[in-house]
C-alpha cells in the first residue's frame, strides 16, 4: 500500500485534474491512499477572505466560486450532482461570514480556509469515479484527531492511528484531504501551511505504507531553487537526516514535519514530477547517500540582520541572551542564524512588518540595536570554495556562520 499526495499546483485547472486521473489510471496497484491539497492558489484566496472578515468587512466569494465552477464545467455535464455538493460547501463559508467573528483569528481561519481542501477533493473524487477509477472519498476530519492549537494543531497520534487503520480496513483506494484535522469537540483544525505533506506522512505511518509519493511540478528534490540558480540539479537520493537538515534551513520541497513519522517506520519518501512521469524523482530513505554529491543552496529573501549590544558595552553573557531569547519568543520572531562576540549578539530573521518593529522597540528599552534590512540569507549544505564564491559574487557579506557541513551567509546585493 502506498500514499500519493498531489499538491495544489497539480490540480490548479481542468488539465491538471485530468493529468492526475491519468497518473492514477496508469497504476496497476490501486492499494492507494490519495491526499490532495486545495486547488491552485485557493488557500491564499481563502486567507484573504478570512483577513477581510476579521477586519470587519464583508468578503466576496464570487471569484473563488467561479474559479471552481470553471474547472467543473470542463470536467462534468452541467446536470451532474457535483455542482450542488460544491455549492453547499460555499454556503458553509457564507454562513460563517454572515455574522461577526465570535472567536480568535486562528479559530476562524481554520473553519474557513479548510474548505479549500474539501472543495478540491469533492471535485476530484467525483471526476475519478466518472473516469472509472473507483475511489472512496473520506473526510480527513474523521481520522486526523488533534488538539485545539488552531492553525498549527498537534496530532493525537494514538487515536489518529486507530481511526486511520479502521478506515483502511474497509478497503482502498481512499481519497482524502491534506492539511486539515479535527478536535474532540468536532471543530476543524489545520496542520500548518504546506501541511498536506504532513498528512500524507501521518497516513503512511498509521497504515504501515510501503512508500509515500509526493507529486510536484519539479523533477524531485533539487540542490537549488532554479529561480536563483540556472544550473540546479536533481538529487536522485538523500537520507532522512539530510532532508531534515534541508527542511530546517528552509528548503521548501519537503515540509519539515513530514520526515519524522516516516523515519520512525522507515518508510521511503519519493518526490516525483507530475509533469514528467517517466522521471524517477528523488528517494528519501534511512541510509541513502546524497547522489549526486553536490552543494545544496537554500535562499531566504527579505531578511533583517539585528545587532544587539548592552547599553554600557559590557559583555553579552548568559543573562542577556536568556532575556533576548525571551523577547524573541514573546514577539513570535524565529531566528534563522545567530552569532555572538564579546559585546554584541547578531541575529538574522525574516522581515515581518508587524513583529520585527515591535521586537526592535522592546529590545531598545534595554539594549543598543542596529539593523539592516532588505538582505538575503544563503545557506549552503556541503559547501566548498566554489559554491561560496558563486553566492558572494556581486554582493557584500555582512555575516558568515560556518559549521562542518553548513555555511550561512547574510548578504546585501551590490548595486
Amino acid at each position: 500500500m502506498r500514499v500519493y499526495k498531489f499538491g495544489g499546483a497539480s490540480v490548479k485547472d481542468a488539465v491538471g485534474v485530468r493529468n492526475v486521473a491519468s497518473i492514477l489510471q496508469a497504476e496497476s496497484d490501486v492499494n492507494l491512499i490519495i491526499v490532495i491539497s486545495a486547488m491552485g492558489k485557493t488557500t491564499n484566496a481563502l486567507e484573504s477572505i478570512v483577513n477581510a472578515y476579521y477586519g470587519g468587512h464583508t468578503p466576496s466569494l464570487e471569484s473563488l466560486k467561479q474559479y471552481h465552477f470553471d474547472i467543473m464545467n470542463q470536467l462534468f455535464e452541467r446536470n451532474h450532482p457535483i455542482y450542488d455538493e460544491v455549492n453547499n460547501l460555499f454556503v458553509e463559508i457564507e454562513w460563517v461570514i454572515e455574522d461577526a467573528p465570535t472567536s480568535t483569528y486562528a479559530y476562524e481561519y481554520d473553519q474557513i480556509v479548510s474548505v479549500g481542501e474539501l472543495l478540491s477533493t469533492t471535485i476530484i473524487s467525483a471526476y475519478l469515479n466518472e473516469c472509472g477509477f473507483t475511489n472512496r472519498w473520506l473526510d480527513a476530519r474523521d481520522i486526523i484527531r488533534t488538539d485545539n492549537t488552531y492553525r498549527n494543531a498537534r496530532v493525537d497520534w494514538e487515536l489518529t492511528e486507530s481511526l486511520i487503520q479502521k478506515e483502511v480496513s474497509k478497503g482502498l483506494p481512499l481519497l482524502t484531504q491534506g492539511f486539515i484535522g479535527c478536535t474532540s469537540e468536532n471543530f476543524t483544525t489545520t496542520l500548518g501551511r504546506e501541511g498536506s505533506d504532513f498528512t500524507a506522512a501521518i497516513l503512511a505511518h498509521a497504515a504501515q505504507a510501503e512508500e509515500v509519493v509526493i507529486w510536484k511540478d519539479v523533477p524531485g528534490v533539487l540542490n537549488a531553487d532554479p529561480r536563483f540558480f540556472e544550473d540546479a540539479q536533481n538529487l536522485k537520493s538523500l537520507s532522512y537526516a539530510e532532508a531534515i537538515e534541508l527542511a530546517y534551513f528552509g528548503a521548501k520541497v519537503i515540509h519539515p514535519k513530514t520526515i519524522q513519522p516516516l523515519k520512525d517506520k522507515k518508510i521511503p519518501l519519493r518526490v516525483c514530477s507530475f509533469v514528467d512521469g517517466t522521471n524517477d524523482g528523488t528517494v528519501v530513505s534511512e541510509d541513502a547517500e546524497i547522489k549526486p554529491f553536490l552543494p545544496s543552496f537554500i535562499v531566504k529573501e527579505n531578511q533583517v540582520l539585528l545587532s544587539i549590544s548592552a547599553q554600557d558595552l559590557s559583555f553579552i553573557v548568559e543573562d542577556h541572551l536568556s532575556h533576548i531569547f525571551l523577547l524573541f519568543s514573546e514577539y513570535g520572531v524565529r531566528v534563522n542564524v545567530m552569532q555572538n562576540s564579546a559585546v554584541s549578539f547578531s541575529v538574522c530573521v525574516d522581515d515581518d512588518a508587524q513583529k520585527v518593529p515591535a521586537l526592535i522597540d522592546a529590545l531598545k528599552k534595554e539594549y543598543q540595536v542596529l539593523y539592516n534590512d532588505d538582505l538575503t540569507l544563503y545557506t549552503i549544505r556541503h559547501y566548498n570554495d566554489d559554491s561560496m564564491a558563486k553566492v558572494l559574487k556581486g554582493k557584500t557579506l555582512l555575516l558568515e556562520q560556518k559549521s562542518r557541513h553548513t555555511v550561512q551567509l547574510v548578504v546585501q546585493q551590490n548595486f
